[in-house]
Parts: structure tokens; sequence; C-alpha cells
């Protein structure tokens, strides 16, 4: 007769950020005995050095072009002076907040919370400080990391997680990246008043998000005066004898600055969790490999989130942590759907996008018709700013199903959010063709626009 060995735990977690938490809290909730390990923030990236300190940059970037064009509205004053300081610390006032509201709710579900780095020591064992601890299921939910590629100088420069802590801040910025994560912070360096440059080595940014968008972008960041630098490739990076750093092109051009700003990927952060102790294999990108209940080699070892480089979002990480919690300790069995995930980003003016591509909806549907809009939006027409507006609609002309929703404009992610949900029942254009828009708004667009485009 086989007698299941006691462990501490049911379920042991590394990693509390977005998903880890989750499904640490789910799993608490329906009975399992759950702890998790964290070595260095309680909410991970996303609420550290992701997605929520970067949106407080950006809403306070967005000041100073807010100010310039409330003249036109009437309100006269002096432009106010910008102070890094008072932005950065409240920033992190709100982090420690949150870091706060992170442990509280751990706390209250009943799991365990361990400061430290977690190393597995076999399938059901992990090492944290001095303490071993056994699990009957072990989840890896440690996120990624900012990857700086190795050339000469590549100490001299940050990343994103040091960008929201600068003691002071950078008058000259080069950021280099073509990911949203370098255009975002582009975007905030340049409206807080940096002379900012941004260098991406292909011949367009953005990869991934659809070409209509990403030309539109690359346009109204310029109309900005943002120095766009496609296929500009650093050399290397030296350190001046004041301090700023010098940026070496391949073409022999070089530009001084006094940070360098590496937003060239994130790799999924496996190091030094053990991995070979318990036999987990990882997948020829480096990410640990799961199947569609994000089981790895090792069925009582799972893993979500960008450690395992699928979606990297945070909304994305929960939904696979609920799952995770769901199907080990409430009966379920179920993965994801990955189709129609929503994103945005926070460039300026900010993208909203769900569904295909025009070039992946081509691929796939023979027969696609493409609705195009831009505008001036309503209030650049007293302040005379010369930043438009983009949408764009696909749809597939067989079933006249929409398949694709894009938005280059103020406040996109919160328009496209609601698209989403049309995308995700299988909205018709004709269906939005019959939605009555809301006037005068921006996001009527999408419910007006009746001439194709092709």
């Amino acid at each position: 007769m086989h007698v299941q060995t006691k462990r501490d735990y049911d379920l042991f977690v590394i990693g509390a950020g977005s998903g880890g938490v989750r499904a640490s809290r789910m799993a608490a909730r329906y009975g399992a005995t759950v702890a998790v390990a964290e070595e260095r923030y309680l909410g991970g990236t996303c609420v550290n050095v992701g997605c929520v300190p970067k949106k407080l940059f950006v809403y306070g970037s967005h000041f100073s072009e807010d100010f310039e064009d409330a003249a036109a509205y009437g309100w006269r004053s002096a432009r106010p002076e910008f102070d890094w300081p008072t932005l950065r610390d409240n920033k992190t006032r709100e982090i420690e907040r949150l870091n706060g509201i992170y442990a509280d709710l751990l706390n209250e579900a009943g799991v365990e919370i361990l400061l430290g780095s977690a190393r597995l020591i076999d399938r059901h064992t992990v090492r944290v400080g001095a303490r071993t601890i056994t699990a009957q299921h072990i989840l890896i939910a440690t996120g990624g990391w900012p990857h700086v590629p190795s050339f000469p100088g590549n100490e001299h420069v940050i990343t994103s997680n040091e960008a929201f802590y600068l003691p002071q801040f950078p008058q000259r910025l080069v950021v280099v990246g073509g990911g949203y994560i370098a255009v975002e912070f582009a975007g905030i360096f340049h409206g807080l008043g940096a002379a900012t440059t941004l260098l991406y080595r292909g011949e367009l940014f953005l990869r991934g998000f659809d070409d209509g968008v990403r030309q539109f972008v690359a346009e109204q960041l310029r109309a900005k005066e943002l120095d766009v630098r496609f296929n500009a490739d650093v050399e290397r990076v030296e350190l001046n004898a004041d301090g700023s750093r010098r940026v070496w092109l391949a073409d022999g051009q070089y530009m001084d600055a006094d940070q360098v700003l590496y937003a060239t990927g994130r790799k999924p952060n496996v190091a030094q969790l053990g991995l070979e102790a318990a036999g987990v294999t990882l997948s020829a990108e480096g990410a640990i490999a799961v199947d569609d209940r994000y089981r790895t080699n090792i069925p009582n070892i799972l893993a979500i989130g960008d450690v395992t480089d699928r979606v990297q979002l945070t909304p994305v990480a929960i939904a696979e942590g609920m799952i995770v919690a769901g199907n080990l300790f409430n009966g379920s069995d179920r993965g994801l759907d990955y189709e129609d995930i929503p994103t945005a980003v926070f460039c300026q003016p900010n993208i909203g996008t769900v569904g295909l591509t025009e070039a992946a909806a081509r691929a796939r549907f023979p027969k696609l018709t493409v609705y195009e809009s831009s505008f001036r939006p309503m209030k650049h027409t007293l302040s005379g700013r010369n930043e438009r507006s983009f949408m764009k609609l696909l749809v597939d002309a067989a079933t006249d199903r929409v398949v694709g929703v894009h938005m280059v404009g103020a406040d996109a992610g919160e328009i496209i959010q609601g698209l989403a949900v049309a995308l995700k029942v299988g909205a018709t254009k004709a269906q939005f063709d019959a939605t009555i828009g809301i006037h005068p708004t921006a996001a009527e667009e999408f419910v007006t626009m009746r001439e194709a485009s092709r």
C-alpha cells in the first residue's frame, strides 16, 4: 500500500509578482497550505519597476504638453518648473504602499511569506536561506529581467530598473532599443524635458505591432521633436572625464549623454533557481518549458508568467496563476486562450490594440477589408498642436467578423479594452455599424467608419 509523504505545504510558490501572488491567494482560498518566497519586492516587476511606476511617469511627463495646450483655453500663467525628486519620490511612496497591500493580501489569505532566494533541491524540496521546505507542488513565477547585450562599455549603461530611481535627472538621454519599453521611456524623458534620442538598429521599431501603427507612431514622435534614429547600431559606450557617456555608432558617429538607457529586451529570470537539480528543462530561448496546463517536464513543478516567455503581460500572468490554482486545488482542468489579448503601449500618443495585425490577418483570411482613419483630435483644434490620432479596423470579408482593432491616440488603452470584449465574442462590422457612437469622442470613430481603405 502506497502512503503519500506528508509535506510542509501543498503549494510552494517562488516569486511574489502578480502571477505568483494570485496563484498563492487562490490556492489558499481553495484550502491548500501555501508559502511564497520573494527575494526582492512584493508585487514583482509590474508594481515595482514596470507598468505601475511607468504609467505614473507617463502621467507626469504629459503635463509639459498640457501646460502648453492650456493657453489656448484661456489659462494664463508662467509655466511651472519640473522637479525630478518630487516625481521620483512620490512614485516610490506609492510603490511602497502597494508592497504593503500585497503583503496584507497574502497574510489575509493565510499564505506564509518567506523573504529570500529560493532554490530547488529536488522536485519536492526548496531551500530558502537556512530553511529546507518540502511541497507537493512547486510553482515558479520569477518573471523576467532586463537584458543588456555584451559590448565594450556596457557597464556604463542603465536599464529600466535603474531609470525609476536616478539620483539626478539626465538633461541628455540616449535610449537604445525598439520594443515598447524603449519607446515609452523615450517619450517619458522627452516629456519631462530631457534632450532624448532613441536608437534602434532595425528599420522600424515596435516589431510585432501592426505596420500602420508602427509607422504612424514614428511620425508622431518625430513631430514632437523626439530624435528617433533607425538603422543605428551602437558599437561601444565610453565614460567621459566629466562623468557623461559617449555613445559610438557603427557608422562612426557619436553622441554624448548624461545617461544611456538600454531597453533591449528581457530574459526569463531562471538563474540560481536550481532547475538542474530538480531536472526541469528550458526551451531553446532559455525560458522554462511548460505544457498547456503550465506543467514543466517534472509534472509537480509548474511555471507561469514571463519566466515561460509566452505573453509578457501582467494580466496574462494573473490569469495563468488563477488557472493553475484551480487546476491543482479546485478540480478544474483548463488552459488559457491566448487569442485576442488586448494590450496598450504608453508612448505618447498611446497605442491600444487587440486582435490580428494587418499582415497576420492577410495571411489567415483571403478576403480582408481594411478601414482606416487619421484625424486631429478635437482638443487640438484649439491648442494647435499637430498631434494626430489613428484608428484601424480589420474585417474578414467572408464572415464580416472584425479580426483586428488598432488605435494610436489619447486614452487608446481605455478605448480598446471595451472593444476587446467585442472581438472576443466575434462581433461583426455590421454590429459595429449598428452601434450608436458617443459624441463627441474619438472612440465613436470605430463605429462610424463606412468607407474601406482597401
